[in-house]
């Protein structure tokens, strides 16, 4: 599935479901005592009753309280009288139900006004409703719908907002929702993740899974000598790309051929960079970049057209393993660092900055956002290059979340010396452009110790790292 799924829709009321936008803007008129005019709307649609009131108040002098309280009855009064709802409006909610698809009501209206619309409308076909009394903050800001996806226990990247008013899709767009504006009194722009159309009438839940935005999840994964150490290695590859869903793969270690056979075997597109380095991809390749002949530490990188009109850049890298910083224990832990930033250095100059772009890989070099006692430099650097580390973005607090990706076999060293092996995280999904969904170390199964890895179900001696993305930020 290339979209997000729809998760939920949620509603605005006032002159998207009802219309009231007319009722609220004649109250107004009639509390201001003027008409009003197109300089008025910023404060009057889409505004709670306070924000009028205080607004009123500074134009005309009379305190804000006893303001707000007249427009209250007004409006209350205005919607007892009659509530209409706007042409498509229960066609919809009723086909949703249908398709068992929750549905929320999130208004800047007080809860007494929102009830009374409720109860027009049917409570029933709204699995939640948050008003104007239930955050802190209203529209503009976030929290409405930020709450209504909270209390429904959805993403709100897969929900789809229905709003009439600029307030509402600023409110709706802040919480990271796609919005669909069906504008009553002054007209919207299209812009990207917003969609505008003249009504609900002939809108139907299919037409509204079509909006949440395209998915992009990319997984970095060494295969640790191609993943010859462990028997039946290739199958088990197979099996771990098919029950993760992952749509790219940057692949170190390939051992020349992994990318290709890998590829081969699910059908997908590939990369192969030298002996080392390959991407895979589910989605058509249009554009290769990096030295194709590049040595075992290097970077290489593709251009992936997840759908017509939108593509993004993955790049894999291996930097030098040489002298691991950890392993230092009296002297300077980044005396080497110097070699592997400036391989990324080397990389971050050949990165595109006009696409979307995911680099992933293995750093061999621990995060400056896991261990802020040392300044590794060459994460700084990534980050001083506009790259965001997406585990970092999803778990903030390393001690909680610690993602360690080195190493699932490893607990001491490999040299038989018994002494402990660091555990750190060094294989990292970076990003600029993109908006992060969720991030997760994988490790199928329980890895036995090194040496005894033979017969493992997991084929590498690296955890891998999956991030899903948006490819709207």
């Amino acid at each position: 599935m290339t979209r997000l799924p729809l998760q939920a829709v949620l509603f605005d009321m006032d002159g998207t479901l009802v219309d009231t936008e007319r009722l609220w803007w004649e109250a107004v008129e009639r509390v201001a005592g003027r008409t009003l005019t197109e300089a008025d709307e910023p404060d009057v649609l889409g505004r709670p009753v306070e924000h009028t009131a205080h607004w009123l108040a500074a134009a005309t002098g009379a305190p804000a309280a006893a303001l707000a309280d007249t427009l209250h009855r007004e409006f209350a009064d205005a919607v007892r009288a009659g509530i209409v709802p706007r042409p498509g409006a229960l066609d919809l909610l009723d086909a949703l139900a249908r398709d068992g698809i929750p549905t929320a009501l999130v208004t800047a209206s007080p809860r007494a006004v929102a009830d009374t619309v409720l109860e027009a409308l049917g409570a029933s076909r709204f699995a939640v409703s948050v008003t104007a009394d239930d955050t802190d903050r209203t529209k503009p800001a976030p929290d409405p719908y930020l709450a209504a996806c909270h209390i429904l226990g959805v993403d709100p990247a897969g929900c789809v907002a229905v709003e009439d008013t600029a307030t509402g899709v600023a409110s709706a767009e802040a919480a990271g929702c796609t919005v669909l504006a069906v504008p009553s009194l002054a007209p919207i722009e299209a812009a990207p993740g917003r969609t505008v159309v003249a009504g609900l009438e002939g809108v139907t839940p299919s037409a509204l899974r079509s909006l949440p935005p395209h998915r992009l999840r990319v997984m970095t994964w060494n295969l640790w000598y191609g993943g010859t150490k462990i028997h039946d290695h290739r199958a088990k590859q197979l099996k771990v790309i098919a029950e993760t869903g992952v749509d790219v793969v940057g692949l170190q270690e390939t051992y020349g051929t992994a990318a290709q056979e890998l590829a081969d075997a699910l059908g997908w597109y590939h990369h192969r960079a030298g002996e080392n380095l390959g991407v895979i991809s589910r989605y058509p390749i249009t554009a290769r970049f990096g030295d194709p002949d590049v040595g075992f530490y290097g970077a290489a990188g593709v251009r992936v057209r997840v759908h017509e009109g939108a593509e993004a850049d993955v790049w894999t890298v291996h930097l030098d393993c040489q002298e691991y910083g950890p392993y230092v224990t009296d002297g300077d832990p980044t005396a080497h660092e110097d070699v592997r930033l400036a391989q990324m250095r080397d990389v971050l100059g050949r990165v595109d900055d006009t696409v979307p772009v995911v680099l992933v890989g293995d750093f061999n070099s621990p995060s400056h956002l896991d261990r802020p006692d040392v300044e590794w430099p060459v994460t700084k650097a990534a980050e001083d290059a506009g790259l965001r580390d997406s585990y970092r973005e999803a778990h903030p607090d390393p001690t909680a979340r610690p993602g360690h990706t080195w190493s699932p076999v490893h607990p001491v060293h490999e040299d038989g010396s018994g002494r402990p092996e660091p555990q750190d995280r060094i294989d990292f999904v970076l990003h600029r452009g993109l908006r992060v969904l969720g991030s997760e170390t994988y490790v199928s199964g329980h890895p036995r110790p090194w040496p005894d890895v033979e017969h493992n179900e997991w084929p590498s001696d690296h955890a891998a790292v999956i991030t899903t993305f948006s490819l709207r930020e």
